[in-house]
């Protein structure tokens, strides 16, 4: 398996808390990797250090065999495109405008706008249903629509690593299987390399070709959704019961989570939480 991107024994920490713990990873190129776990796991802090928007405070993120933190920040941004969870859009900057930034990357002072350039933005907003909102302001749209513009801008960039953290966020359940079909198909089509993070496991599961499971910082385990998402994994992970079955579509892991709670049924471990309150 060949990866651009890795980290090695990666420490991440806000100040004196630590969230990573000696973190070994491998993004495999060519596929779809999707991180999952509980929330405050540190899966979202992991994407922000590949992307170079958080400094590590031990080990190091490599891109093609190369500090992450001594390449210059053009270069990077020409290979990798980061989407974070909450992105700030300039006060009332129009969809187009803040789409066009996504080409930054790929301007100098003796190349400005040109077709390619166009030809990309269009692109970008017609793949993400953002075209007709073109001469919109960014703060006038809901959540749902400016989500899909940051992709939009994401995808203009058109860098060979693309990472996406939470993208489905405020999107309904249309939109968000819209948002990560095209996804799969900028990989299949086009050869993106991209990391997720999601929330959800069984998007997860259906989208990844290779899914990292981490639980208070470190991975707990890694691999194709098929083999690695079991009822264990799920318990371990998420504390949460469930039965694990095949996708009726797509064959892959489906987790259903057990028998929700309703009055006059306890489960065994209530029960014996309620005997022992008694003794």
């Amino acid at each position: 398996m060949t990866s651009r991107l890795t980290a090695r024994e990666l420490t991440l920490a806000y100040e004196d808390r630590t969230v990573v713990h000696e973190l070994d990873l491998a993004i495999p190129d060519g596929r779809v990797t999707v991180i999952v776990g509980p929330n405050a796991c540190g899966k979202s802090t992991t994407l922000r250090a590949l992307g170079r928007l958080l400094k590590p405070a031990g080990g190091s993120v490599l891109l093609d065999g190369e500090e992450l933190a001594k390449l210059p920040t053009k270069r990077i941004a020409r290979s990798v495109g980061l989407l974070p969870q909450t992105p700030v859009a300039p006060e009332a900057i129009t969809v187009a405008d803040l789409v066009s930034r996504g080409r930054q990357p790929h301007q100098a002072w003796w190349k400005q706008w040109s077709e390619e350039d166009e030809r990309a933005v269009t692109d970008a907003m017609e793949r993400t249903d953002v075209a007709a909102l073109a001469d919109r302001p960014v703060d006038a749209l809901s959540g749902g629509q400016r989500q899909r513009v940051w992709i939009a801008m994401a995808l203009a960039q058109e860098t060979e690593l693309l990472l996406l953290d939470e993208p489905t966020t405020y999107l309904d359940i249309s939109h968000q299987v819209e948002v990560l079909d095209l996804v799969r198909r900028l990989n299949r089509l086009r050869g993106r390399t991209v990391v997720l993070v999601l929330h959800d496991l069984n998007q997860a599961a259906r989208y990844a070709d290779h899914l990292v499971a981490m639980k208070a910082g470190r991975v707990v385990a890694e691999g194709p959704p098929e083999k690695i998402v079991t009822e264990e994994l799920v318990r371990d992970v998420f504390g949460l019961r469930s039965v694990v079955v095949p996708d009726p579509v797509t064959g892959s892991p489906l987790v259903v989570p057990g028998a929700p709670w309703h009055a006059g049924r306890e489960t065994e471990e209530e029960a014996a939480e309620a005997g022992a309150s008694a003794v």
